[in-house]
């Protein structure tokens, strides 16, 4: 039922294939910045994290470095060491066609590396049958992680909690005795990776390794959470023999985009494409990056090279050659966490992706953990300290929003709230994000599954969206944390914001207290949507299965063209006028609906389905609930109803985006339920109601991706950053030459089943 927009079949790259020329003959192509190691030992620390916050954090933009593989120890980055030690460890080994997961031996997938190689040739590699098997996503060894964390730099390894000694470039120019400590002994200063403020089994384990060989590649996609990417290619084939096999030299070929230009990339994916971006399952043909509206950076990444990804840039990447072997990580920071929380996150519901990272629970704990240390450092002068006020005071404001959305009304407080301590372990049933505090749960069907005590778990956000269990109402509301411990820790920080500055008035207004920020908003809350919501939808009860309203109501009239939308109409108009008092028709597809499904206008007396409000005014159904007086389109002379476009005061609104809708019935659990708007459903007919102009949509995205860029230019300006002259600023080779330190057959037939699994029958033949 998703959208019938052509969609561009899927093309993989030549083995042949020449990226430097191609970059070279391509305007929009151009090489990512790289930097080497040895750039990085002539400078203060410092002044390369400040590099890697101006390039990557705040520009948006990759940045590479280059000349790793001189500084690993080769006794263990190397098949061999992994074939020695590791051999018999069974994992996880992705069929990229097939789009199934088997069962391999280390040692079976890799003794076959050579030979999967072998069957990619210049006259077969865009056959559809080749195998393209990817060991992808597999937990890093415990020497190489040890390895990794003593050489890199220690404020972009994986779970960083602070500055520390290290061996790695600008060690020799790291003075820790300089950062104030605690009386306990812990410096006072920022983590490097916000996920060490968790508890150890609360943590994400994403410190992951991936082993490559020609043709396999992971599809374009932006990293989880927001979060920050880094990948480093620790080994890779030379062309040398192996074990008498000949070898193809390993690399692999990243297509990059920047933060800034994310809404082009993603209205380009679906307008032109025909692809969402957030389902990351399509790996995009070299010409549609050629073509596209957007600056792309290109990485060949050899050995040694460790790239930088930006939050929300889109990304994909080709392995080439018999072997490629990587390891990498994510990091959380107070950036990534305002991007999730504001973007990543709601664009994450949409398609059910699971939220891994617990970014509230984050907030939660870095803040108290940060707090202890700032207690000791009220008086404390130092850059460092300066930094973790900052970060904070960011932090605060994030947990005053989660508290905001929380919050019951003030005029109907809920009494009935069960309390289940908080473990960080429970998902919303439906989109599978990891719920912090308050949700709802049904008491109903627990047991609907026929497992004991599965209980239905909806995350308020779904909830306001129509999306719950079949009971659909009559659900009882749940809390983690006391309300009034969440309440007491936001004015413990607010006060101690403001003691950090006693002389500074205007803390007090920047950081008020909550019964004054709940007065600011100025709109519901989510909590209090739910509550109103909860009383307004009917109960549906599982031991008398009978739908509320029939789910194809909605969408009848909402999207349905010519002819059969009014067929439609008229057989649902038919079922519904019994009840004339419950019923109000749509303004918009004049289909008949029950009141609870429709928008009412505080100004007029027509009501709006949220299925036409989500599609043709792209507006949610949180944005029309959470206000207190809405305005219809009508009102708003927005209306693009056939019968108001004949209104000459009227001004139609044009959908800005391209919605290509989602299919959740295969992520979602079995009871769900969307009452409310069937996001399955595009909105292509109202763009082709309007045209369908691909071109002016994503003009509008560059115009705001331009406005954003001059914002940011300012702020950094404001901040006193200023990088034109920086010693990092590197010719842009992208060939990962290291000499100028500041430079920057035959198919043989598919893989033999792995002997050692054969005793288990858990490997399936996998001959082409």
């Amino acid at each position: 039922m998703p959208a019938h927009r052509t969609r561009l079949a899927f093309e993989p790259l030549s083995p042949l294939l020449d990226i430097r020329r191609v970059v070279e003959s391509t305007p929009n192509f151009e090489f990512a910045m790289d930097i080497t190691c040895d750039a990085i030992d002539d400078f203060p620390l410092e002044d390369f994290e400040k590099l890697v916050l101006y390039q990557v954090v705040l520009s948006g933009k990759p940045l590479v470095i280059r000349g790793f593989h001189q500084r690993l120890d080769k006794r263990i980055f190397s098949e061999k060491w992994l074939r020695a030690k590791y051999a018999k460890k069974v994992e996880e080994v992705r069929d990229l066609v097939k789009k199934k997961t088997f069962n391999f031996s280390m040692g079976h997938y890799l003794d076959n590396l050579s030979l999967l190689t072998r069957q990619v040739t210049v006259h077969n590699y865009t056959h559809k049958d080749l195998q393209r098997l990817y060991l992808k996503d597999i937990d890093c060894p415990p020497e190489w992680r040890a390895y990794l964390e003593n050489l890199l730099p220690p404020f972009f390894f994986y779970l960083n909690e602070g500055p520390k000694a290290f061996e790695g470039p600008a060690s020799e120019k790291t003075n820790l005795s300089e950062i104030p400590k605690t009386t306990q002994g812990d410096l006072i200063a920022p983590a490097g990776d916000l996920m060490s403020s968790l508890p150890p089994s609360m943590r994400a384990e994403n410190l992951m390794c991936y082993v490559g060989h020609e043709g396999t590649y992971t599809p374009a996609h932006q990293e989880m959470c927001a979060s920050l990417g880094h990948n480093i290619m620790v080994e890779a084939s030379d062309g040398s023999l192996e074990n008498g096999k000949p070898t193809e030299p390993g690399s692999s070929i990243w297509l990059m985009t920047e933060t800034k230009d994310r809404r082009i990339v993603s209205e380009y994916w679906m307008s032109v494409l025909g692809h969402d971006i957030d389902i990351e399952d399509f790996f995009a043909p070299l010409h549609a990056w050629e073509i596209a509206p957007f600056k792309t950076w290109v990485v060949e990444q050899r050995p040694g090279d460790l790239i930088l990804v930006p939050p929300l840039a889109a990304h994909q990447v080709w392995n080439r050659g018999t072997r490629t072997m990587k390891v990498a990580w994510n990091r959380t920071t107070v950036d990534t966490l305002e991007l999730a929380l504001l973007e990543a996150l709601p664009h994450a519901r949409m398609v059910c992706r699971d939220e891994q990272y617990k970014n509230k629970a984050i907030v939660y704990f870095t803040l108290e953990r940060y707090s202890k240390l700032l207690r000791q450092a009220k008086k404390v002068d130092h850059t460092v300290v300066v930094q973790l006020w900052d970060d904070f005071k960011r932090l605060f404001n994030l947990y005053k929003s989660i508290l905001l959305s929380e919050s019951f009304s003030q005029k109907n407080p809920e009494k009935n709230v069960e309390y289940h301590e908080f473990q960080s372990n429970v998902t919303c049933s439906f989109c599978r994000c990891n719920i912090f505090n308050r949700f709802l749960t049904c008491p109903g069907c627990a047991d609907a599954l026929g497992c004991e005590n599965d209980p239905y778990d909806v995350c308020m956000d779904c909830y306001v969206m129509g999306r719950s269990c079949a009971c659909v109402s009559n659900l009882k509301w749940v809390e983690q944390f006391p309300w009034k411990l969440l309440t007491e820790r936001y004015e413990a920080w607010r006060r101690l914001i403001i003691s950090s500055d006693e002389n500074n008035k205007d803390l007090k207004v920047q950081f008020p207290t909550f019964i004054v920020a709940r007065g600011q908003v100025g709109k519901k809350s989510v909590a209090e949507i739910c509550q109103e919501q909860l009383v307004r939808r009917p109960w549906n009860d599982p031991k008398k299965p009978k739908p509320v309203v029939d789910n194809t109501i909605e969408d009848a009239g909402s999207e349905s063209e010519g002819n059969s939308r009014s067929k439609k109409r008229r057989k649902m108009r038919q079922s519904l006028t019994a009840k004339a008092d419950d019923v109000h028709r749509c303004h918009v597809c004049l289909h008949f609906e029950v009141n609870w499904k429709l928008a009412p206008c505080s100004n007029c007396d027509q009501r709006y389905c949220y299925g036409s409000l989500f599609r043709a005014f792209e507006i949610s159904p949180q944005e029309a609930m959470e206000k207190h007086h809405w305005l219809c389109p009508k009102c708003r002379k927005q209306c693009s109803c056939g019968a108001c476009q004949r209104d000459p005061s009227m001004k139609p609104y044009e959908p800005n985006c391209t919605i290509l809708g989602h299919d959740t019935s295969m992520v979602a659990d079995p009871r769900s339920i969307e009452t409310l708007v069937d996001f399955r459903k595009s909105n292509l007919w109202w763009l082709k109601k309007f045209g369908d102009d691909v071109h002016g949509r994503i003009q509008k995205r560059q115009r705001e991706a331009e406005e954003a860029e001059l914002e940011r230019q300012k702020t950094l300006e404001d901040q006193g950053f200023s990088f034109e002259a920086s010693p990092f600023d590197p010719p842009q080779n992208g060939n990962g030459n290291d000499e100028n330190p500041l430079g920057f057959d035959d198919n043989d037939g598919g893989i033999p089943v792995d002997p050692s699994l054969i005793a288990w029958g858990s490997v399936a033949s996998l001959g082409a």
